[in-house]
């Protein structure tokens, strides 16, 4: 596969989760994705509204991050206030022991949950920690957010001691919804061939923490 810089760009949710984080790094953030042409930024919940900028950079945030040990109902309070604050996309942490004890039930109730607090044109994405699933969680995970209605599965916080995005997990989570859901990568993403290898194992979207330094590895390599 080769992709232009724009191209792959467009695949890019541009993240800062760092608890250091200020309002100041955010708008650097913000000015930096749209020079590289990311399809969106990811920032904490405490950082929204984000302001400013030429309003073609989607807005992304996060739920019950890191660990997915909230309650439903405060996973769901906090996507609401997050989609009040501007927020266009919400990525939600599952609560993992639902996934490791085959609770599918309770694992579509709190996805469920989540969804009604971000309604369309939103965009919910479902965050399964699957470097710390084996291959039937994953898949049981991955069936949860598509009943549920999600829009996209999603690998990994960047914050799980697990790791973070692999090959065989996106073709995975990809074999399982089928091309019904989005797939996102993201953990550990720090080079063009890992993206290109993502993309092709299935990978719609990208969270990358140091885009620019991918979004390089097109020149690098020579393609265009």
């Amino acid at each position: 596969m080769k992709l232009t810089r724009a191209e792959l760009a467009r695949y890019v949710d541009h993240t800062l989760l760092a608890p250091t984080a200020t309002p100041a790094d955010v708008t650097a953030l913000l000015a930096e994705a749209e020079e590289l042409g990311t399809w969106s930024i990811c920032v904490s919940p405490s950082m929204l509204p984000v302001t400013g900028g030429n309003g073609h950079v989607k807005i992304a945030t996060v739920c019950g991050f890191p660990s997915g040990k909230h309650t439903p109902a405060t996973k769901a309070a906090e996507a609401a206030e997050s989609v009040a604050r501007g927020a266009d996309e919400v990525d939600m942490v599952i609560d993992l022991g639902l996934a490791k004890t085959g609770n599918r039930e309770a694992l579509v109730a709190e996805i469920a949950a989540v969804r009604a607090s971000v309604p369309a044109p939103g965009v919910l994405k479902v965050i399964i920690e699957s470097a710390a699933l084996t291959d039937d969680e994953i898949v049981l995970a991955c069936q949860a957010a598509e009943q549920a209605g999600a829009d996209f599965v999603k690998t990994s916080t960047g914050f799980h001691p697990a790791g973070g995005a692999s090959v065989h997990a996106i073709e995975l989570m990809a074999r399982t919804v089928g091309g019904r859901l989005g797939v996102k990568a993201s953990g550990g993403i720090r080079s063009y061939e890992t993206a290109i290898a993502l993309i092709e194992a299935g990978a719609t979207r990208l969270g990358l923490s140091g885009t620019a330094a991918v979004l390089d590895g097109v020149t690098a390599e020579g393609d265009y």
